[in-house]
């Protein structure tokens, strides 16, 4: 599904490393609204420097996403953007804020997957076993509960959402992380299926996709010599 007002405008272009990071989500995002994106990666420190010294980055940060004449930064300013944009963020104020709730609970698990390649040797096995019981006993029980409380096929409104996106993107991460933390949620499951299956969601999960892998070795020490993280 194209959007015409997209192509007029030209593509959305993303600034940020090659690798997922805080960028992922916005991709995931794009890619299931249909929306074709390009990516200029910041391959070194100066190329950061560069973006800082143009006055592209209000706050000195990426990840950066210019669309329709902006220049995006902050990782939730842009999903909302995007998420308004192409109608993934309910139909009234009610909805809206349901899927901010959970989209909130959604980020906080990401966040601990997302940093734990930084994780110091000696620390990663205490954090995988945090990972584990956060994943079993906290989060996501309550979207297996959601999904049981009405019935229907996504999260808020029974109409695909944000939410839903996030929280599929979160469940790949999951499954990585030990397969067996999804086995007693069969309704997340299922709607793990249901949205990998949409057309725009599937061509993203195909190989040769924007999609990013886990973070290798090789990346980590990338993106730490390009952030200047020691």
């Amino acid at each position: 599904m194209r959007n015409p007002e997209t192509t007029m405008a030209g593509k959305p272009k993303l600034h940020y490393f090659n690798g997922r990071g805080r960028m992922e989500s916005i991709r995931w995002l794009l890619a299931s609204a249909g929306v074709e994106f390009e990516e200029k990666f910041i391959n070194t420190p100066e190329d950061l420097d560069k973006l800082k010294n143009d006055g592209s980055l209000m706050f000195q940060q990426v990840p950066m996403v210019e669309i329709d004449g902006m220049k995006l930064v902050q990782t939730r300013a842009i999903l909302n953007y995007i998420a308004t944009k192409y109608n993934l963020y309910g139909k009234d104020i009610k909805e809206r804020a349901l899927i901010d709730m959970y989209t909130e609970g959604i980020v906080d698990l990401n966040e601990m997957i997302m940093v734990l390649p930084l994780c110091p040797p000696d620390q990663k096995d205490a954090k995988i076993t945090l990972i584990r019981e956060r994943t079993t006993d906290r989060y996501l029980p309550v979207f297996e509960k959601v999904l049981k409380s009405h019935g229907q096929d996504y999260l808020v409104g029974n109409k695909l959402s944000r939410a839903d996106i996030h929280l599929v993107e979160l469940l790949y991460y999951v499954e990585e992380l030990d397969s067996s933390l999804l086995a007693n949620f069969p309704l997340l499951k299922a709607l793990k299926t249901r949205v990998s299956n949409l057309p725009t969601v599937k061509k993203f999960l195909q190989p040769g996709s924007p999609r990013k892998p886990p973070l290798d070795e090789k990346s980590l020490e990338q993106a730490k010599k390009i952030f200047r993280i020691n």
